[in-house]
């Protein structure tokens, strides 16, 4: 499969969002980005407004090569238009929660904020907004191009040991 040189990714806080988007940022050739430094301004808990947010993803996103990667399933649209590919990691709950066990609390969230993150990030299945189990899916269902929903990790390996190609 051929993900064309503008790729978004989502999946929920845990994933492995991040990780697969480094493995990937070599063959696109492009700027990555994580939409927790758009969507958040200087620390955790601190939002930037959301318009200001998407102009920044639309802005990106007009580049030629990239990179998005988020669980904001409403920022990461902003992507879509010019995106050739989204990859889904539909990672289950214990998998997203060992992660983020392993990981611990992210710029400078205090204990009190990483543990709402990780009620948070327990909810994904429950929510029903675009930063939901249920947001990302309908997210896939009507990405119109190149797409690939992975379940485990060893999945997402064998993509990456076998994949045919980035580019236009």
């Amino acid at each position: 499969m051929t993900l064309g040189p503008r790729v978004v990714i989502i999946g929920n806080s845990g994933s492995g969002k991040s990780t697969l988007a480094r493995q990937l940022e070599s063959r696109v050739g492009g700027e990555r980005t994580d939409l927790d430094h758009i969507h958040w301004l200087d620390r955790v808990g601190a939002k930037r407004d959301e318009e200001e947010a998407k102009e920044r993803v639309a802005a990106l996103a007009a580049k030629p090569n990239w990179i998005i990667e988020g669980v904001y399933g409403w920022l990461a649209e902003a992507a879509f238009p010019r995106a050739t590919a989204l990859i889904w990691l539909d990672m289950s709950p214990q998998v997203c929660r060992d992660s983020l066990a392993v990981r611990g609390p992210l710029r400078g969230a205090t204990a009190e904020e990483h543990a709402d993150f990780l009620g948070w990030a327990e909810d994904y299945w429950q929510r029903s907004t675009p930063t939901s189990f249920a947001g990302h899916q309908a997210l896939f269902a009507q990405f119109p191009n190149a797409k690939i929903r992975f379940g485990d990790r060893t999945a997402v390996d064998d993509f990456l040991a076998n994949l045919a190609g980035i580019g236009p």
